[in-house]
């Protein structure tokens, strides 16, 4: 046969059915190849509504395109394609907006309807299509379809019957138990008995659009009975379920008017005999209407004073309830303080407050401004670390005072039980909330600066770890919705300004750390002392002893004096201990009459007020000895200068001995300093078998004292360097900096405190990694008066500037060994 087009069926088809378009195709299929049997074809996109193989339905038209597309195919009596859209909020549907299955269809009729609505009666061919493309969108759809092949009911009449009975009889069990099919679609499935049924009920019982797609999209028409009669079936069991929900619904609700009815009698019994709850519950209410809480506040708030309102004033639930009403009464809910955010005063408050910490001060301004500038009152949150005593809890409350916002301290030393963060659950005896929403309540306001001190002294234990409960309050992407176990409500944390403090970082958990904005405080400096001493200290401890201002004076000399020979610490508590003691002898003397004010107390008066000194520091002690280094050193306290002797022995087995209590950092640092010498000769002519005939012995004093770090590297092999050559070191040279076996020095941390521990000693130069250079251009230039300092990056160059030409007494066996060796 012929091989034909679907243009040569369409040109020969009934232009006056226009329904038979694919007529023809079924009747001639035979040498026809289905692939190119495509056409374009007007589409009209129904929703919500599939239509099924010979069914007739109207369907209402909203679009103007639609309504200009139905006129039309009346008119001319085309053939349309009934496609579904896979979304309904679609205006103008794409090829994705439409399930690719759909029938070829006509229209029948058009009717207005009342408020301007037009129905259309559209009639569905036997014939399903696949739309392969959408090629125009205007005035209406357009798309290339592609016929599909539709099995008929096969088999024989008796067994067609039976298919067809079965179904009725499911659908007639669905109308009886579904309240979502109308009585007419009803009176027609009791009238229908032929294959159209199947076709039918797909189209017009209420069932998912998923669904009826997959049964239009199955060629076999028993195959799409059989998926019909599983999807009634499905929906006869839901709707089942429905009917026995609804039943004991409406069994709760004849119960819950009793119950109404009978609370109401008990009120007003109660009400007569003159019970005080009602003052109770009347007061609250009255509170309640003043709070700015939320919707959903004030509903969980009336759901539990309604059930207040039913418990007997005698029973011991009655005061666990009312606790809980008056905790969200005295919650702050959307209550602020409006934050003065005028940076010149916060830098007065500050500067007021505290003296030095420059960078520190500078940062807390940062963001400040940042609160400033985004006006939305969510604050950041800080972590302020250090040494103790150098004023990180002041510093909280100096910010609180500059922003003019509540200060709430909470000391979260020792805590142990998440439930002192988190609040307990109201199930156990004695459940309050936690120490957040105890702050809040206590600030009285929703934007206080909360101080969370010792941060890194939290425990844990079998009660829980309250670090972890910390997560959510110090996440600022969490704490808008904390949740407390007692209160059981979502509180916004966000306006809060949290401000932690902590010694020592390493005790904190990382993920609570990466929460947090960290700003180091560090100690101070004996120049800073005096001045906190001189401006903050001793007019404090004056007033608290009643004294006048004019009684007592300390010269910069005796504040000096009590700090470098009295204390040891980077802050200044055992300082300000100190003063007061002082000024409780002066007291004790004007009071006896042995002096008379005022009193100038000077350096040499301290010994007398104080006792005998407790503390010296070391001092410069020549360069007359080989082998005895300078270096530098940072401790918790300040910095510290630091001795490194070495002394040599002649031995058959060479060993090198460490001594003076080193860390094993520190051990490292003397093995590659000799390991480098060894491996490098030529730096200062000592050929490598003269180290295995002496053994080598590095101490550094002070042994009761732990020392560890990699800063004494290159002051080690300067030691080593002038011990095996006998000459000395530089006059009053110190030195700091890590080495490798390469050679090259390497940065160290704690550069000010160093350099102000050996201006103090009397060193006069000083040799540093020159990475370390941008640390120096950071001190102030008056703590760098009268110091030299040597930027280096290699060993070589450390040992050109340390030693000098000039030999020791006594050196004549080394030299002459290593001459020989030579």
């Amino acid at each position: 046969m012929k091989k034909k087009n679907i243009d040569d069926v369409l040109m020969n088809s009934d232009d006056d059915a226009g329904m038979a378009l694919f007529t023809e195709i079924e009747a001639n299929s035979e040498g026809i190849d289905i692939a190119e049997l495509t056409k374009e074809l007007p589409i009209l996109a129904l929703r919500n509504m599939v239509l099924f193989p010979g069914v007739v339905m109207p369907v209402n038209i909203g679009r103007r395109s639609t309504l200009k597309l139905v006129n039309e195919a009346l008119k001319n009596k085309n053939a349309i394609v009934l496609a579904t859209q896979n979304n309904a909020e679609v205006e103008v549907p794409k090829k994705e907006n439409l399930y690719p299955e759909a029938v070829i269809g006509r229209v029948l009729r058009i009717f207005e309807m009342p408020g301007k609505n037009t129905t259309a009666i559209i009639q569905a061919s036997n014939v399903r299509v696949r739309i392969e493309n959408i090629v125009q969108y205007s005035p209406y759809l357009w798309g290339v379809v592609s016929p599909l092949e539709e099995e008929a009911l096969e088999g024989d009449s008796v067994d067609k019957k039976a298919l067809i009975d079965a179904l009725k009889e499911q659908c007639e069990h669905y109308i009886q138990v579904s309240d979502r099919v109308p009585t007419d679609l009803a009176f027609a499935v009791k009238n229908m008995s032929d294959e159209l049924l199947i076709n039918f009920v797909c189209s017009n019982f209420p069932l998912d659009l998923d669904d009826k797609m997959k049964m239009l999209a199955q060629s076999s028409l028993r195959e799409r009975a059989y998926m019909l009669m599983r999807t009634l079936s499905r929906e006869i069991n839901l709707a089942g379920l429905r009917n026995m929900i609804q039943q004991r619904t409406r069994d709760d609700l004849d119960k819950q008017q009793r119950d109404y009815f009978l609370q109401q009698q008990v009120r007003n019994i109660m009400e007569e005999l003159g019970d005080g709850e009602q003052n109770d519950i009347e007061e609250l209410r009255e509170k309640a209407k003043k709070k700015k809480w939320g919707a959903e506040v004030a509903k969980i708030f009336e759901k539990e004073i309604s059930k207040l309102e039913h418990i007997n004033t005698q029973s011991p639930d009655y005061n666990v309830q009312l606790s809980y009403l008056q905790t969200l009464i005295d919650l702050p809910w959307n209550v602020y303080t409006t934050d003065s955010l005028q940076l010149n005063n916060a830098e007065k408050t500050l500067n007021k407050d505290h003296y030095g910490l420059e960078k520190v001060k500078e940062r807390i301004l940062e963001h400040l401004a940042v609160l400033k500038l985004r006006n939305d009152l969510k604050s950041p949150i800080l972590c302020l670390y250090g040494p103790p005593g150098v004023g990180k809890t002041s510093l909280g409350k100096s910010i609180a005072t500059s922003l003019k916002r509540k200060y709430i301290r909470m000391s979260l030393g020792g805590v142990h039980d998440e439930a002192e963060i988190r609040g307990h659950r109201r199930t156990y005896i004695g459940a309050m909330p936690g120490r957040i929403l105890k702050s809040m309540i206590k600030a009285g306001s929703s934007n206080p600066v909360i101080l969370l001190d010792e941060i890194d002294k939290l425990g844990s234990d079998h009660r829980g770890d309250p670090s972890s409960a910390l997560l959510e309050v110090l996440d600022p992407e969490q704490n808008n919705t904390f949740h407390d176990n007692y209160v059981d409500i979502d509180y916004d944390l966000s306006k809060v300004f949290f401000i932690a403090t902590a010694n020592n970082l390493s005790t904190i958990p990382q993920p609570l750390l990466d929460r947090m904005e960290l700003i180091e405080v560090s100690g101070y400096i004996t120049e800073e002392k005096v001045e906190i001493a001189r401006r903050h200290l001793i007019p404090k401890g004056i007033e608290a002893h009643g004294m006048e201002k004019k009684m007592v004076k300390f010269s910069k000399d005796a504040i000096e004096m009590i700090i470098e020979n009295y204390t040891r610490e980077s802050g200044v508590r055992e300082l300000e201990k100190k003063i007061n003691k002082v000024l409780r002898k002066v007291a004790l003397e004007i009071e006896k009459d042995l002096v008379v004010p005022p009193k100038e107390i000077k350096g040499k008066d301290i010994p007398h007020y104080l006792g005998a000194v407790e503390y010296t520091r070391d001092k410069y002690q020549g360069n007359k000895y080989a082998g005895v280094v300078i270096g530098l050193a940072w401790t918790a306290v300040g910095g510290e200068i630091l001795f490194v002797e070495t002394s040599l022995s002649k031995s058959k087995n060479a060993k090198l001995t460490l001594t003076g209590n080193l860390g094993d950092v520190t051990k490292e640092s003397a093995v590659i300093a000799l390991e480098y010498l060894k491996s490098h000769p030529e730096v200062l002519g000592v050929p490598t078998e003269v180290y295995d005939e002496w053994n080598i012995h590095i101490h550094v004093p002070e042994g009761a004292i732990p020392k560890d770090g990699p800063s004494a590297g290159i002051t080690m092999v300067t030691s080593l360097a002038s011990a095996f050559t006998q000459r000395k070191v530089k006059d009053r040279l110190a030195m700091t900096g890590e080495i490798t076996l390469r050679g090259k020095v390497l940065p160290v941390g704690g550069i000010k405190e160093k350099i102000l521990a050996a201006k103090r000693a009397g060193i006069q130069e000083i040799i540093l990694c020159s990475e370390n250079r941008k640390n120096i251009e950071e001190i102030p230039d008056i703590y760098l008066e009268g110091l030299t300092f040597h930027y280096v990056s290699d060993i070589k160059e450390v040992l050109a500037i340390a030693l000098t030409d000039e030999k020791v007494e006594d050196s004549k066996e080394i030299v002459s060994a290593t001459e020989n060796k030579q």
